[in-house]
């Protein structure tokens, strides 16, 4: 913290002081005056500044052989600075003579000085290199102009060997633990020792002691240590001072993402501090501080680039495996399938994780979020995925029960938008709730203030309750378009199937079949005539609709949408025995999406010239696009479990190329 620093002068004596290059030392003339004293001079070597204010107002500064004097006014006083480094302790000075009435000598007071320089230094304008005194280090702004240094929770794990990820652990293995964190570098300059009294004291406040961490490299040339310095149970640590123009590293990490009692801000602290005599504390003289902010945790949308499919290799998918594979083939990425001895019998992927990134200017990596839910499943993210570059959270309520909404299939986030002007360039999270009714169930207050509380991707919390299962991804999905937009929205919708159906009525097409070869049903025969006929099922779907409707007005203000970018595929819903929809037939929206080519569940729908007209029309609607249309038999294994596609894969995708800090939020 630069500024002024008072120094008491005392006449007949000349006292000792650090002068910290880039501050000012005032010291007092008119308290320092002996009696009888009307006015004073001034002297001082080469390497010193002084300037003499009298009553605030800034006068010529003293040459070291000026003879000028001054009137010894009430609050008059020196201001001293240094231009360079002592080479020498005490190689300074300034010297002050008092004239009585006719300019007869009656005392002096001075000072020797060693200058020095210190600087505690960060990437504050996020070019990935450690500027020396950038002024702007000791705050942090958003946005494309703003500034201040950033830091990566290091959620990763290095070594095998450790139990937990690398945040957990006061320890660094090699230098790919470095890798991971922000560089910190102190600079000093100044004489081969300080004087004696004085030292330097690197320090976080105690709020931070659990959300930041520090590391410093000893033995450089020497077999390198790297020695945990800072946080959790350190609060301080005492620097030494090397001599001459110097420069020790530190290397920071971040502890913990933010959250509704972090906000992701944390500051590290330099103090000079000096001592009168032995057993007298410590006063600090200079302090410089540097502000980090912790890297959000970031959600990736349809629209970016896959990189892996997961699923769940059961007893019961080989030939599900098998489609998606091919699929997972022409897309260009890499299926990885996870065995029954790591998912337990939990088949549901998309509920248990959620794939997403954390990035820095120096580095980038891909972070999974573990639901609450804990299945089978609960293991999977531990021992398969959290690894060297590739981060592990979660966050797990106290008190709360568990719900499906918890579920991550009930998490989904928006391509980038544009709202009233405002731009949401990372898009929009995507939360199922109990909205309007305050029962009902609700994602749990951990995780809905953990995706809040990373701001850069503002969530919307939507209607999901009215469905059994309760997850967004059950009525609202997002693809990939070539044009203008860059995107569309997919939505579930009953009115659309309805007209669809009445249209083939029309046609003559109302004993058209469904559900032919489709596992699991019952034997009762059901035709486009028996659908629009079932009283029932109408006023079921119209109730859905209108739950869909009210998602859909929500959608269309909180993500700047028009009709023109909203796709209704053709959907049925029924009832179960608590009010709550499920499924009439395998559930289009609920896909997975690999940049053009969609897996889509195969709907089992009215079959026509040998063609199922849901099919049709979902082609006909998406294939213009410049989208590849894939529909994959999912009954047996997902479907008659209230599941589809979507819920039994999950999608690890590219990064955004967008710079997080470039927003606002």
């Amino acid at each position: 913290m630069l500024g002024d620093r008072t120094l008491r002068l005392q006449h007949g004596n000349r006292i000792e002081a650090l002068c910290v290059l880039g501050t000012h030392i005032s010291a007092d003339v008119y308290g320092a005056a002996p009696p009888g004293a009307v006015s004073f001079s001034v002297k001082h070597t080469e390497g010193v500044s002084v300037e003499v204010a009298c009553r605030g107002q800034a006068e010529v500064g003293s040459a070291p052989s000026s003879r000028m004097q001054w009137p010894l006014d009430e609050g008059t006083f020196l201001r001293i600075s240094m231009s360079r480094a002592s080479t020498e302790v005490n190689d300074n000075k300034v010297t002050v003579s008092f004239y009585a009435e006719g300019g007869q000598p009656i005392n002096q007071a001075g000072v020797f000085l060693t200058g020095i320089g210190i600087s505690l230094d960060v990437d504050a304008d996020r070019d990935g290199v450690v500027e020396k005194n950038n002024p702007n280090k000791a705050s942090w702004t958003w946005g494309p102009e703003g500034h201040g240094a950033i830091l990566l929770v290091s959620c990763d794990k290095e070594s095998p060997f450790t139990p937990a990820s690398d945040c957990d652990d006061e320890r660094v293995f090699s230098k790919e633990d470095l890798l991971d964190m922000s560089r910190m570098v102190l600079r000093t300059k100044g004489p081969q020792r300080l004087p004696r009294g004085y030292e330097i004291v690197l320090y976080i406040p105690v709020s931070d002691a659990d959300k930041v961490g520090v590391f410093h490299v000893q033995n450089p040339f020497f077999g390198q240590r790297y020695v945990h310095v800072l946080g959790r149970r350190k609060l301080y640590h005492t620097v030494q001072y090397t001599g001459g123009a110097a420069e020790l590293d530190f290397f920071v990490e971040g502890l913990c993402f933010p959250d509704d009692t972090f906000s992701g801000l944390v500051s590290i602290h330099v103090s000079l501090l000096e001592t009168l005599a032995e057993g007298i504390p410590h006063t600090p003289i200079f302090t410089d501080t540097v502000v980090f902010r912790v890297a959000p945790w970031i959600m990736t949308p349809n629209t970016l680039a896959p990189v892996n499919v997961f699923v769940c290799s059961m007893k019961d998918n080989y030939l599900f495996i098998k489609e998606i594979k091919s699929l997972v083939n022409k897309a260009g990425c890499e299926l990885k399938a996870c065995f029954g001895y790591i998912n337990r019998g939990d088949r549901w992927m998309q509920d248990e994780i959620e794939f997403g990134y954390t990035h820095a200017p120096h580095k980038s990596f891909p972070v999974v979020l573990d639901s609450p839910r804990d299945g089978g499943l609960e293991q999977f993210p531990i021992k398969e995925l959290l690894g060297p570059d590739f981060g592990y959270v979660t966050r797990d309520p106290l008190f709360e029960a568990i719900t499906s909404l918890d579920s991550f299939g009930n998490l989904e986030v928006s391509p980038p938008v544009t709202v009233a002007g405002k731009e949401y360039p990372l898009g929009r999270i995507l939360i199922g709730s109990s909205f309007p009714t305050a029962a009902g169930r609700r994602m749990t207050r951990v995780v809905r203030d953990f995706l809040y509380a990373q701001q850069v991707q503002a969530p919307v919390e939507l209607y999901s309750d009215w469905l059994s299962v309760g997850h967004v991804d059950e009525f609202v999905t997002f693809v990939p378009t070539s044009d203008a937009k860059r995107f569309r929205m997919l939505m579930a919708s009953p009115a659309a199937c309805y007209k669809l159906f009445r249209e083939k009525q029309k046609e003559g097409q109302g004993e058209a079949t469904m559900f032919k070869g489709y596992l699991g049903t019952d034997t009762k025969r059901v035709t486009i005539n028996k659908v629009l006929s079932n009283d029932n099922l109408v006023q079921q779907n119209q109730y859905v609709q209108r739950c869909i409707d009210w998602n859909r007005d929500v959608l269309k203000k909180e993500l700047g949408l028009t009709e023109e970018d909203i796709v209704d595929l053709p959907a049925l819903f029924k009832l179960d025995k608590q009010g709550k929809a499920v499924p009439y037939f395998p559930n289009m929206v609920t896909m997975i999406i690999l940049a053009k080519d969609l897996g889509i569940p195969k709907p089992f729908g009215p079959v026509m010239g040998g063609e199922c007209c849901l099919e049709r029309r979902t082609r006909s609607l998406l294939e213009p696009l410049g989208l590849r249309c894939c529909f994959l038999e999912e009954v047996a294994s997902y479907h008659g479990r209230l599941g589809e596609v979507r819920c039994g894969t999950n999608v690890q995708r590219q990064p955004f190329a967008f710079k997080w800090w470039h927003v606002t939020p």
